[in-house]
């Protein structure tokens, strides 16, 4: 399950990174980064369990 969540933020991340590259700074590019943190939070704290 944590290989899943590291999958998802690195192409959540890379999503972000193109958006912002190209210069389309809309909502929907700066939420795909916040769901990325999210995820690897997650990852980070369910892994010190």
């Amino acid at each position: 399950m944590r290989s899943i969540l590291y999958i998802i933020a690195v192409i959540l991340v890379i999503g972000w990174l193109i958006g912002y590259v190209g210069y389309s700074s809309s909502g929907l590019i700066h939420a795909l980064l916040v769901l990325a943190v999210i995820s690897l939070l997650l990852g980070l704290i369910r892994r010190a369990d």
